[in-house]
């Protein structure tokens, strides 16, 4: 039982003996009546009643229901809380503020992953709005062996790098992105990534795509061995990022794909529709083809056709963005001004501040859309950390959500996703709720992560974790101008069986997330 589940009880215990009555007399701690209730997993589309006791889904009926809250669910969908499977920003309280707007109940942090693993859950435990797990981050251990000065506090390099008081105190530097390591170097390298992973690591973070000069196919494939060894994921931003030789998109997925046919585990994908672009039908067959020869493979894509990265990154190079990927300097856009890039631009940048922030066009809006409603494809965000307007990264819970700049998909993935089924028709809504529930929760739990087993359902014996939005109205705000603005028409999100999100505003002070691990025994 969670500290919030058994603050709960306690309150129950204690109102009942004040008014002289049996604590069972409350019923249940939380009621949904008179909602949509969709769960994908049993197909189950009806209005009917929900009832939450001590952070499970205890009950699903047609009979009325008394509980200590009762959420009147009339004209919204109760879905299973949504589960984003690529956030940069789990451990950022404004970050979840906006997660949980978007009706993210489990956000989890697995391209890049976090390290020290054991580090990063402990800053969480007990002071997270929603629950939160990482990967083991192959980039900051690579970086600890090629930067011995390298000490991080907040465990994960995202942070490190686009806050400025972590980067002086972390020592962080970019010895991942562009050293080769040599015999001795991978076999630490390799020995770290197997201690993680056995202290909890939801499988090994290969953003390979920033360090596609410097990670040896040597190395991803160990990392590969290692995820067979233990039955858990890779989470892949693939090595190339192009649709046309020597480095196709293509190719990078194949370079994971051949380590799990030989040594298995499971492979994730990542904003597949990004590396890919043109070719993106044909590696979303390659994956079909390979699951049904039995591989646990799958691919995410985030509905944009636009990315956000730094300048310095392997496949903005003119040589690859230019020729490989059909785009230009204007297709890039610094994100402290808005404005496109120049040649010039571009060059000063990647010599006076190759760290900056900045945001590019990639895959078309077709291909995207192809994409994300392709049958087995799931939904991430790639939320990346927001700004402020005086160029510090934005922390503090209470920053105003205008006053944050940087790509939109932070604050919008999940509600734009149920604006393009009402809008465009892109997809019947149930499946669009599983690629946010469900079917990464399946994925995750046949990939040796067995807690997901309760998660992204809505049926008796599931954990809580459900979002209520307006299938009329649910849409995203955020904008390249205001990318911080967040979604409406998510009035109430339930995190563990505690409301978090209540008439659309983010409860303060208010932490029911736990933790998501594998389940590796040292």
């Amino acid at each position: 039982m969670t500290q919030a589940t058994q603050a709960q009880r306690l309150r129950k215990t204690a109102l009942a003996m004040m008014l002289a009555v049996a604590p069972s007399a409350f019923a249940y701690d939380l009621v949904i009546m008179n909602g949509r209730v969709m769960d994908p997993e049993t197909g189950l589309d009806k209005i009917t009643n929900v009832a939450v006791d001590q952070g499970q889904i205890v009950k699903i009926t047609d009979e009325s229901l008394e509980g200590d809250k009762v959420i009147d669910a009339s004209g919204l969908v109760v879905a299973p809380g949504f589960i984003d499977t690529h956030s940069h920003v789990v451990a950022i309280p404004i970050m979840q503020k906006l997660h949980l707007r978007s009706g993210v109940t489990t956000p989890l942090a697995l391209e890049v992953g976090a390290y020290p693993i054991k580090n990063w859950y402990n800053r969480l435990e007990g002071r997270s709005q929603t629950n939160f797990g990482a990967s083991v981050s192959a980039a900051g251990i690579r970086t600890k062996v090629l930067n011995s000065k390298y000490n991080t506090r907040t465990g994960t390099m995202i942070n490190d790098i686009f806050d400025a008081e972590e980067t002086k105190a972390s020592g962080v530097s970019g010895a991942a992105l562009h050293d080769i390591a040599d015999g001795d170097q991978i076999e630490q390298i390799t020995a770290m990534v197997d201690q993680e992973l056995k202290a909890g690591g939801l499988g090994i973070g290969v953003p390979v795509g920033y360090m596609s000069k410097a990670a040896t196919t040597v190395e991803t494939k160990e990392w590969q061995r290692l995820a067979g060894e233990y039955g858990v994921p890779s989470y892949l931003h693939g090595r190339f990022s192009s649709e046309l030789p020597p480095t196709s998109g293509l190719l990078g997925i194949e370079e994971m794909l051949s380590g799990v046919g030989i040594y298995g585990g499971g492979l994730l994908v990542q904003h597949m529709h990004q590396q890919t672009l043109a070719e993106t039908p044909a590696a979303l067959k390659m994956l079909d083809d390979a699951r049904g020869k039995g591989y646990k493979v799958m691919a995410e894509i985030y509905p944009y056709n636009f990315g956000a990265t730094i300048a310095a990154a392997d496949y903005l190079d003119p040589a690859n963005y230019q020729r490989n990927m059909n785009r230009d300097y204007s297709d890039i856009i610094e994100t402290a001004t808005k404005k496109p890039l120049t040649k010039e631009r571009y060059e000063q940048l990647l010599k006076e501040d190759p760290g900056a922030s900045v945001m590019f066009y990639g895959a078309t809006n077709e291909e995207l859309k192809d994409a994300l409603a392709h049958n087995t494809t799931i939904v991430g965000s790639d939320a990346f950390p927001l700004m402020k307007s005086d160029g510090m990264m934005a922390y503090s819970w209470s920053t105003p959500y205008e006053d944050l700049q940087g790509h939109p998909r932070a604050a919008g993935t999940q509600a734009r996703v149920l604006k393009m089924v009402r809008e465009d028709n892109l997809m019947p809504l149930m499946l669009a709720i599983s690629k946010m529930t469900y079917m990464p929760a399946k994925f995750l739990e046949e990939n040796g992560i067995e807690q997901m087993s309760s998660k992204g359902r809505i049926q008796v014996g599931a954990d809580a974790d459900i979002t209520l939005f307006d299938p009329a109205t649910v849409t995203d705000n955020a904008t390249l101008e205001q990318p911080g603005l967040p979604s409406t028409g998510i009035p109430y999100v339930v995190v563990n069986g505690t409301v978090v999100v209540e008439d659309s505003v983010v409860l303060k002070d208010v932490y029911p997330g736990q933790a998501v691990r594998n389940q590796i025994a040292e």
